[in-house]
């Protein structure tokens, strides 16, 4: 249900987008670093970190304060480039009140796909950013 509800948001799919974890405080968003996603040195562009922090962020607090909820605000530290194949943003759920709920995301950039398209070992994963956000019910 969570994919469908990411995939009906238009600039999500422009990004390929793709939720691989959903439940429990907590959601991760996946996004393959494809050339029209980077910027002119290569790096993922850090508007595409903030939009998978964003989503990541909201789609955890979802998880505690039901589907009816948008991002009241959040904020965003650029720790190194993401250089990796693949994009992937952890959010947490760190409290939840009645109406509202404060998330924190870590973005990772992976140096290989999940399958080991190279047939290397464990993804090589790189910590690029950190985020903090608040999100609000609607309901």
């Amino acid at each position: 249900m969570a994919q469908k509800v990411l995939d009906a948001q238009p600039f999500s799919r422009l990004v390929r987008a793709r939720i691989t974890r959903f439940g429990e405080g907590a959601a991760t968003l996946e996004i393959a670093a494809r050339e029209e996603l980077r910027q002119q040195n290569g790096f993922l562009h850090g508007g595409v970190l903030a939009y998978a922090a964003d989503n990541s962020i909201t789609f955890a607090a979802g998880t505690t304060l039901g589907p009816a909820v948008l991002t009241s605000g959040f904020s965003i530290q650029y720790v190194r480039p993401a250089t990796g194949a693949e994009l992937v943003a952890h959010a947490v759920v760190v409290h939840t009140g009645r109406r509202q709920a404060t998330v924190r995301c870590e973005l990772f950039s992976v140096a290989q796909g999940r399958d080991g398209a190279d047939g290397g070992g464990a993804d090589a994963r790189t910590l690029c950013a950190i985020a903090q956000g608040t999100v609000l019910s609607t309901a």
